[in-house]
């Protein structure tokens, strides 16, 4: 009975775990997320590089597919390269990435950001595309699509369009000159180089750090 037991909650705490979000509820629910941990603490994240990237990490990391964008940035060069290469190409990339990004994401307003309706009721398993409007602070408006496909955990983003330009395909024309040209682990000891670079602050001075943001007012 003891045994018994144990399986149906094990079993219970596995459907109460599955993420059975559509793409939208993905990627609105992210940016509420994002909105929540960041309203007040600008300046303090700024200062706090490793508490920025924490964050940044905690709120896209569940609802990004590390490994598939990884594998459509290499593109052809994913076949020829050894399975400890793709995986360290892998997570340099994605370090990479969140370095480049994380200040960034001290600007984003929810308010700012409008979700557009689905243009299809039954989305692509493959590709998905959801759209979304954000509004820049001169007033002009930032077409922004998150590309995103059926996992066994749910539904996870590869992919952003800015204004139509994609991401992937960016990374994925500048990496193969560079792989053609220096070879894989020269572009992953580059990445790796460029991230320790990047620092995330926005202006605001680590020698005079602001208060923590259990003091900043809400």
């Amino acid at each position: 009975m003891k045994t018994f037991a144990t399986l149906a909650l094990l079993l219970l705490s596995l459907v109460v775990q599955a993420d059975n979000r559509t793409p939208d509820q993905v990627v609105t629910e992210t940016a509420e997320t994002l909105a929540k941990h960041i309203e007040g603490k600008q300046a303090w994240l700024a200062a706090n590089p490793a508490d920025l990237y924490k964050l940044v990490d905690e709120v896209f990391l569940p609802v990004f597919d590390t490994d598939y964008a990884g594998r459509l940035v290499l593109g052809k060069n994913w076949r020829t390269a050894t399975p400890e290469q793709r995986k360290k190409f892998i997570d340099t990339f994605y370090d990479f990435l969140l370095h480049s990004y994380a200040r960034h994401v001290l600007r984003f307003e929810r308010d700012k950001v409008r979700i557009l309706p689905a243009s299809s009721a039954v989305p692509n398993p493959k590709n998905t595309v959801v759209r979304s409007i954000m509004e820049l602070e001169d007033g002009t408006t930032l077409p922004v699509n998150y590309s995103l496909h059926q996992t066994k955990d749910g539904w996870r983003a590869f992919d952003v369009r800015i204004e139509g330009i994609s991401y992937v395909q960016n990374y994925r024309n500048q990496f193969n000159a560079e792989i053609s040209a220096k070879g894989i682990d020269a572009v992953i000891a580059r990445l790796e180089a460029d991230a320790a670079k990047l620092d995330p602050c926005t202006g605001t001075s680590t020698s005079t750090k602001p208060a923590a943001p259990g003091a900043v007012a809400k």
